[in-house]
Parts: structure tokens; sequence; C-alpha cells
């Protein structure tokens, strides 16, 4: 059993849990193995890739994530004189922990304590949710795009939502694919709530479904099925999302699920570009992110007034300055 004592705190490794004197502070498995990595470097650097492989071992994903997570070990220390100094911004080079002396006990024969029970983390209060890519049962393998776009539309509108905590798409959707129970995607990704569906595109007709699944016992919490046109697809997606916000949140009254406050496309035909974009624009490749910037112009000549698109555009032109 490995602890880790610094200030009021003990990181106990063995358990995953950090304690502020005998408190436990609710932090996940990705804060306490990026805070694991900080103390035992204590006053050295820690580059952003090791920290990333320690945190998320063997996943793709996004350096935000990183500061998502550095950002809320900040806010626990910041209640301490000076806490939110503890760790330190090396730019262009990681972090380093700079807070009080740290000082690690091993008990290599405590075999027996492995086997007492473990305090069970609750998860936050705040709700989290995680939107899983929609299944294309369309059919047709090249309307997968237009599944993905669905399930992303879906991410930016909740996260509108302050009542929520909102996965990032390259967090959510490395499930891609996959057969995983929703309980062990909850647990990765510390959510309580995971959303799922699918998509069915038949020309003009849309087929929607979806479900919410709390992910601490697997139990279904709401389900909807919307049938609609092509043209209907923004409203589908509100219908979604306010199933969703009055599943989670009763109280939140049907007048208060506004919509999301963008501006919807003229043109369909570029909204369509603009979901053929996305995930060539999140393939993080030089090649694919051309093709990326290729029909966004289409989008963009279009509706040129589509400011989703021109996001979707800087970012792969950003990415494109980035590898020269």
């Amino acid at each position: 059993m490995t602890n880790h004592t610094f200030g009021r705190f003990r990181l106990d490794v063995t358990a995953a849990i950090l304690f502020r004197g005998t408190e436990p502070i609710m932090l996940g498995q990705r804060g306490v193995a990026l805070l694991g990595a900080l103390v035992e470097n204590a006053g050295a650097p820690v580059s952003k890739d090791a920290l990333i492989e320690a945190a998320w071992s063997g996943f793709a994903i996004e350096e935000s994530n990183l500061t998502v997570q550095i950002a809320a070990l900040r806010r626990v220390f910041a209640e301490e004189t000076g806490g939110d100094r503890w760790i330190e911004t090396l730019p262009r080079h990681g972090y380093r922990y700079v807070g009080p002396v740290v000082t690690t006990e091993t008990d290599s024969l405590c075999t027996a304590a492995i086997t007492q029970p473990v305090p069970t983390l609750t998860l936050p209060d705040t709700p989290s949710i995680a939107v899983l890519s929609f299944d294309n049962i369309s059919g047709d393998s090249d309307q997968g795009y237009f599944a993905d776009g669905m399930a992303e539309d879906i991410i930016t509108a909740l996260s509108r939502f302050h009542l929520f905590l909102v996965i990032a798409r390259n967090s959510s959707f490395i499930y891609k694919g996959r057969n995983i129970d929703v309980r062990q995607i909850g647990r990765e990704l510390d959510v309580r709530y995971v959303l799922e569906g699918s998509v069915r595109k038949d020309g003009d007709k849309l087929r929607i479904t979806a479900q919410l699944v709390e992910t601490t016992n697997g139990s279904h919490l709401w389900a909807g099925k919307y049938d609609g046109g092509v043209e209907h697809v923004f409203d589908l997606q509100d219908q979604i999302v306010a199933g969703v916000v009055s599943a989670i949140a009763p109280s939140i009254r049907r007048a208060e699920i506004e919509r999301a406050q963008r501006k919807q496309p003229e043109s369909l035909d570029a909204h369509d570009l603009y979901l053929r974009a996305l995930p060539l624009a999140w393939a993080f490749s030089p090649k694919e992110t051309a093709k990326a910037i290729s029909l966004l112009a289409a989008a963009l000549s279009l509706d040129p007034d589509y400011a989703a698109a021109h996001g979707l555009a800087a970012f792969c032109h950003q990415r494109g300055f980035a590898w020269g």
C-alpha cells in the first residue's frame, strides 16, 4: 500500500482516493492518476504525454481533456493558502507539482489490509453525461458521417446547459463500434449517464432512436423514437435534448429547455457537407484534413453565414498550420 502525504492531503494510491484530513475528495480515476504522477515526481517536470499515458493509457484523446482535469485538481487545492499554485504549468512542455513536501509511505507487509473493504466513491452531484457515437442502421455505410454528426450536435446542445458536465467528443467516440457495458464506460469516463442511439436515413426520411442509461446500475431512465424529414433534423435533435434534460432533472420546466442559441444553416445541402467533413476533420491526418477543408469550402459557398462550418474550417486550417 502506498500513501503520498502533502499538507493536509493524503493520496491513497491503492484505493485511488484523495483525502483532505479524513474527508475523501471526489476526483475520479483520471484525476487521481494525474495527481499520482505529479506528486511522485514532485519538483520535476512531467510531460503532457506522460500525464496522458498515466490517466488515459491506450486511448487517443485531445489535450483539452488533460487541461480540464488539471483545472479540477487546482480547484481542490485552491481552498488552501497558495494551493492554486501547487501545480505549475510549463508552457509547451507539461506540468510540475511545487506544493508542500511530499512524504511517501509504502507498506510491503500489508497484504491483509488490501483485502479490507475499500470505501466506495460516489460520483459528483453534478450530472455527468457521455454521448456515444450513434449507430448507423441505414444499410449504407456511407451514411456513418450523418450518425456521427447527429451525436456531435447533441453533445454541443447539451453543453449549453450548465446543469451538465458533458464529456468531450474525442473521449466518448473512442467506443465507436465496440460492444462495451455502459457500466465500464461510466467507470472509465467518470460519468453517471450515457446517451446512446441509432440513426436510419432513407432518402429524405429520418428515424432516430435514443436511450439514456445510468452507468451505476445499467438501468434505462428514458428512451425516445423520433421520425421526421431531413428538413426537420434540428427539431428532432432538440426533442432528444429535451428528453435527456427532463429525465435527468425533472425540476426543469419544459419552457426552460430552450433551443441551443445557434443559427441553423439556410441550406440543408450545406449542413450535409458539414457532416461529411466532421469525421475527416477529427481524423488528424493532413490528407483527411485537406478533404475536410474542401467540403467545408463547398458548404460555405452555399451558406456563407454557416457559423459551425466556419468554426470547423478554422480548426482544420489551424491543424494544417501546425503540420507546416
